[in-house]
């Protein structure tokens, strides 16, 4: 008996100094550690992975909110904004211009009518949809990724998360099927009312219409000039001179401006007659230009041109209010009702697509992040792969080591109970 209890003592004895032994070297572990904390990151409270997930969580939903913060004139600003830069083309280029070359009223706006409804009855309702879900996702980015008050504390250290978020949301988030319908008839019944009812709308719809003319005037002739090369301003203070193929388009260009003068009337595209007329007269200068070339430069030549006139007929039309029979151009000023009619359906998508994002789309966006971000919580590969850096390391390593060490110290607490 005697002999089992010194036998007893001496084992418990050397597991408590190896017990002990350990926990001195999780002791200067842990110490090494802390002083690498304090020195690494001072002033910074030590919070590890789920600590700073948790901190993540609420800091997103926070800026989520923010999206509610945006005032109805700010969303429809950018709506508006947004829409017009993606359908421009379709308005100005594909209707208009192409309506444009009709020389009667009633032959101008068949045109026009017609094409506006292939185009709310295909695409539009659906363009219109995308930009909204993009400005709403592009509101989320520039929310989500701006840095707050404690950007400095944190820095970009939940930008991977930030970012999975942001990928997860764009594959997810889907538009709710039924506002397209909604806008579908919204943008019809816009497009279809031809009726400026007051002075008011109609001066509003003129500086709408100058304002894209003059931007696509702008677009227009720095088209021209890439293709003529430099003019005698940049070439004398740039020392820069134009290629043969740029001398060749300068000379088609002169030469095709004649036609214009002659014929302000003239159609968009050129007559075989006519072509092969520019070109001899080039030859005679000594200037051979392809057929190619001479098409090319007649393009952005008329197209600049034709715009310059739409302006002028514009600024003109400024009294046509109350008798469209003393306007100037062929279409009797119906040009601007187009104008007015696209500038009412901007605005009217734009208020549609605000109302959507304000009551249910951002509302949706918030309870998906929401639910995403629980079952993140569960997951914790993904939020080792989200959640990474020195700080994050260390921090775990400290609540790890701690953790082993506060083990060790109550087994060697009731080791020496045990003894007493």
């Amino acid at each position: 008996n005697n002999l089992s209890l010194a036998v007893s003592d001496c084992f418990w004895k050397m597991v408590s100094d190896s017990v002990e032994q350990q926990s001195d070297v999780f002791k200067a572990t842990r110490y090494n550690l802390e002083a690498e904390w304090r020195n690494t990151f001072p002033g910074i409270r030590e919070m590890d992975r789920n600590d700073l997930f948790e901190k993540a969580k609420d800091e997103i939903l926070d800026k989520i909110a923010a999206l509610h913060k945006l005032t109805p004139l700010e969303w429809e600003t950018l709506i508006q904004e947004a829409l017009w830069s993606g359908i421009q083309h379709k308005v100005v280029d594909e209707i208009y211009l192409e309506a444009a070359e009709c020389h009667s009223v009633s032959h101008f706006n068949t045109k026009v009518d017609i094409a506006l409804k292939d185009w709310t009855d295909d695409t539009l309702p659906r363009i219109s949809v995308d930009v909204g879900w993009q400005t709403l996702f592009s509101q989320l980015t520039s929310i989500l990724m701006s840095k707050n008050s404690e950007g400095r504390e944190f820095g970009d250290l939940f930008h991977p998360l930030k970012q999975n978020i942001l990928e997860t949301v764009k594959q997810q988030h889907h538009w709710q099927y039924n506002a397209l319908a909604r806008l579908s008839v919204i943008q019809k019944n816009a497009l279809e009312d031809t009726a400026v009812t007051n002075k008011m709308q109609w001066d509003n719809s003129i500086l709408f219409m100058e304002r894209i003319l003059k931007e696509r005037i702008d677009l227009a002739q720095e088209d021209l000039d890439q293709c003529i090369g430099p003019g005698w301003r940049e070439r004398w203070t740039g020392w820069r001179s134009r290629s043969p193929l740029e001398v060749q388009c300068v000379a088609a260009k002169n030469e095709l401006q004649k036609l214009l003068l002659a014929d302000d009337q003239h159609g968009k595209h050129l007559e075989n007659d006519e072509l092969t007329t520019v070109r001899r007269n080039l030859q005679t200068q000594g200037v051979d230009v392809p057929y190619e070339s001479i098409c090319k430069v007649w393009e952005k030549l008329y197209k600049l041109t034709f715009l310059n006139r739409a302006l002028t007929s514009a600024q003109q039309c400024r009294k046509a209010f109350y008798h469209r029979n003393i306007a100037c151009n062929a279409v009797e000023c119906n040009d601007v009702v187009l104008f007015w009619r696209a500038n009412k359906m901007l605005e009217m998508t734009s208020n549609a697509l605000r109302l959507q994002i304000m009551n249910t789309e951002a509302q949706r966006l918030e309870k998906e992040v929401k639910q995403y971000l629980e079952d993140l919580s569960h997951d914790e590969e993904k939020k080792r792969s989200l959640i990474t850096g020195k700080r994050v390391e260390l921090a775990e390593e400290l609540r790890r080591v701690r953790g082993i060490q506060d083990k060790l110290d109550a087994f060697i607490e009731e080791l020496k109970k045990e003894h007493e």
